[in-house]
């Protein structure tokens, strides 16, 4: 089942400096070819639910696996017969936008 998530994942007690361990992150999930877009937040993630959740789990996995503390943060959208929803919910709103 198509699933949207934006997904935060960020090691914990590494100091200010977040970058070099969300790149590593990032990485993977680009990686992974399921369709996906970074924002200063969150990074989203579309495709098939068990595909997805096998990519959060290996980017969490990633900074646990050398003991780092990792908070995630993930929200979805799983919403049956409907697919390229990163986009179209976008698309969505700038059309009513651009009728105002």
């Amino acid at each position: 089942m198509n699933t949207l998530i934006a997904l935060c994942i960020a090691p914990c007690g590494t100091g200010d400096e977040y970058a070099p361990a969300v790149a590593e992150i990032v990485k993977i999930i680009r990686d992974s070819g399921l369709k996906n877009r970074t924002n200063s937040m969150f990074t989203e993630i579309e495709g098939e639910w068990d595909d997805v959740m096998a990519v959060v789990k290996k980017a969490t996995f990633h900074l646990t696996d050398r003991g780092i503390r990792t908070e995630v943060v993930m929200k979805a959208d799983v919403r049956p017969g409907y697919t390229e929803m990163m986009d179209k919910k976008v698309d969505a709103v700038e059309k009513i936008l651009s009728q105002t």
